[in-house]
């Protein structure tokens, strides 16, 4: 490949590309109009303040992300490993048991505390269904649908497949793929233990792959080219030899007028900043009667005492707030969950309102490939909803396409 290859965009599924091509001796450029790598997982700067614009669970069954962070030499701390415990504030836990599998997850299931004894059997019978399906449907619909099928209502709903379904595709259950659902359940409930296993970055976002993967693609001869916006697609078509098209779907048509309209849900993480011994009772807690989510020990994480982040997954009324209504809102179900006691110092609200697109049945329209060009990003994924893990095997598949 004389003039190799061009690579628009240095988020995870950027870089994934990058670091495969590297691995395989072909010269890459990584145009980032951004001034950190990371994309929509990235290290941001905010008054003065470091902090990730949004905050991601990583979960076991996240074999390529993995392995390629082990390639470019992140070393193992950099993320804090848990067993599955779902733990909220108030009402309920479930944890995986340390039992041969199936008998792991149908033991925690059947010893979960805050739902009823019918509910936590009829749970674990459900499991047990999609085990024997394969976790595969015949035909794609909601995911509030499927639970309504197998009589998945009450609080195994509320405190368990619903945050499940949030977190891992970032749609409400309402408009969500269950076939997408099912994958995640498949490779993490259906999988072995550790598959199911939590992993919470350690590290900012940023650090925790894209920069170290820009590292490695200069030491491998490749370029990275920071703040650096690509505007004319076919103008770069002609100096490299491929071009990876690894943007966020929402800035595709800047550079294919006809890409597909695709609908796209939020993602917004409020960060509170109390008294250094302000603590969580884990590094992770659900809360489940508002609008918080998930809430994240950062002092726990990343050395950030009394920094408590809350997230706030997906679409809903929480858009017509303002961010200082959304931070008060946050502060006050905090105290009612009784996890602090005084008023925060000070906050800030990240908000990504097109975090990923919505994940629903049919949503996956590719855009029309011109010659000599392919595309990398979560969406793309035939399979997995827009995660981390998804955007890096777009990257892997990608640069693999390429004739070295």
């Amino acid at each position: 490949m004389g003039r190799g290859v061009a690579i628009i965009g240095a988020g995870y599924a950027g870089m994934a590309a990058a670091v495969t091509l590297a691995e395989r001796g072909v010269p890459a450029t990584v145009f980032e109009s951004g001034p950190v790598p990371g994309g929509r997982a990235r290290r941001v700067q905010s008054q003065g303040t470091e902090l990730d614009n949004g905050q991601h669970i990583l979960i076991g069954a996240y074999i390529e992300l993995y392995r390629l962070m082990q390639t470019v030499g992140v070393p193992s701390d950099a993320l804090l490993r848990m067993p599955l415990e779902i733990r909220y504030a108030a009402h309920f836990s479930f944890r995986r048991l340390w039992l041969p599998e199936p008998f792991g997850l149908a033991g925690g299931l059947l010893t979960a505390r805050g739902m009823p004894f019918g509910e936590r059997v009829g749970a674990a019978q459900f499991i047990a269904h999609l085990r024997r399906a394969q976790f595969k449907l015949s035909a794609d619909m909601p995911v509030s649908e499927l639970l309504a099928q197998h009589k998945q209502n009450g609080s195994v709903a509320h405190y368990l497949w619903r945050p499940l379904c949030v977190s891992a595709l970032n749609t409400p259950p309402e408009l969500a793929s269950a076939s997408a659902f099912l994958a995640v359940l498949r490779d993490t409930l259906g999988g072995a233990a550790e598959a199911s296993d939590l992993l919470l970055p350690r590290v900012d976002l940023s650090r925790l792959f894209p920069e170290p993967a820009a590292d490695y693609v200069r030491s491998h001869g490749g370029e990275m080219r920071l703040q650096t916006p690509v505007k004319d697609l076919g103008a770069l078509r002609q100096s490299f030899d491929r071009v990876i098209v690894a943007v966020g779907p929402h800035q595709l048509k800047t550079l294919l007028p006809d890409a597909p309209e695709y609908s796209y849900q939020p993602i917004y993480t409020c960060y509170l900043q109390y008294g250094e011994n302000v603590r969580l009772p884990l590094a992770m807690l659900g809360l489940a009667d508002g609008l918080v989510q998930w809430v994240f020990d950062r002092g726990a994480l990343l050395g950030e005492k009394g920094r408590l982040a809350c997230v706030i997954s997906a679409q809903g009324d929480h858009q017509q707030m303002s961010l200082d209504e959304l931070a008060e809102t946050c502060h006050r179900e905090l105290a009612q969950a009784e996890l602090v006691a005084e008023k925060p110092a000070w906050s800030r609200v990240i908000a990504e309102k097109r975090a990923t697109i919505t994940c629903a049945p049919g949503a996956k329209a590719l855009p029309a490939a011109p010659e000599g060009i392919s595309f990398a990003g979560d969406y793309t994924d035939p399979e997995y909803p827009p995660t981390l893990e998804a955007a890096v095997r777009s990257g892997i598949r990608a640069a693999r396409a390429i004739d070295g």
